[in-house]
C-alpha cells in the first residue's frame, strides 16, 4: 500500500474509533456556562463549574464562587444543597446567579448536544448549556 493509502486507512479508523466513544463527563475540567434555561448570560459574566474525582462540584457563579457535592451514575446526575460566598454585585448578577443556584438542585440528567455542549436537565424546564 502506498504511504498515502496508508495515512488515509490510520484516519479513518481514528475517526472510527472517536465516534464510537460514548459522551463523557470530565472530571477536573472547567465548564464555562454559555445559557440558564431559555436565557442567555449578561455578557462576560463568567460562570463555570467544574465536577471533582472526589464529587464536589465548584466554580463561579458570576458574583460568588459556588459549591456542591454530586453524583453521577451513566446519563443521571444530580447536586446536593448549593454553597457559595456572599458577596455583592450589580442586581442583574445577582438575579443570573441566584437562577443558577435554584436550578442545580433540580437537575436530573446530562448529555453532550451536537455541538458538543454538556447540558444538563432539570425535571422540568431548559438545560443548562456549558462549554468544554
Amino acid at each position: 500500500m502506498k504511504p498515502v493509502g496508508l495515512i488515509l486507512l490510520a484516519g479513518a479508523l481514528l475517526l472510527a474509533a472517536c465516534a464510537s466513544e460514548a459522551p463523557r463527563i470530565e472530571h477536573e475540567h472547567s465548564y464555562a456556562l454559555e445559557w440558564i434555561g431559555e436565557r442567555p448570560l449578561v455578557d462576560r459574566s463568567g460562570m463555570t463549574m467544574t465536577l471533582g474525582a472526589d464529587g464536589r462540584a465548584y466554580g463561579n457563579a458570576g458574583c460568588n464562587h459556588w459549591f456542591a457535592s454530586y453524583t453521577l451514575q451513566e446519563q443521571s446526575i444530580t447536586f446536593g444543597p448549593v454553597g457559595r460566598t456572599r458577596k455583592l454585585c450589580v442586581e442583574a448578577l445577582m438575579e443570573q446567579e441566584q437562577r443558577f443556584i435554584d436550578t442545580l438542585p433540580k437537575i436530573q440528567r446530562w448529555d453532550i448536544s451536537p455541538m458538543g455542549q454538556l447540558r444538563l436537565w432539570p425535571a422540568e424546564d431548559k438545560p443548562l448549556r456549558f462549554w468544554p
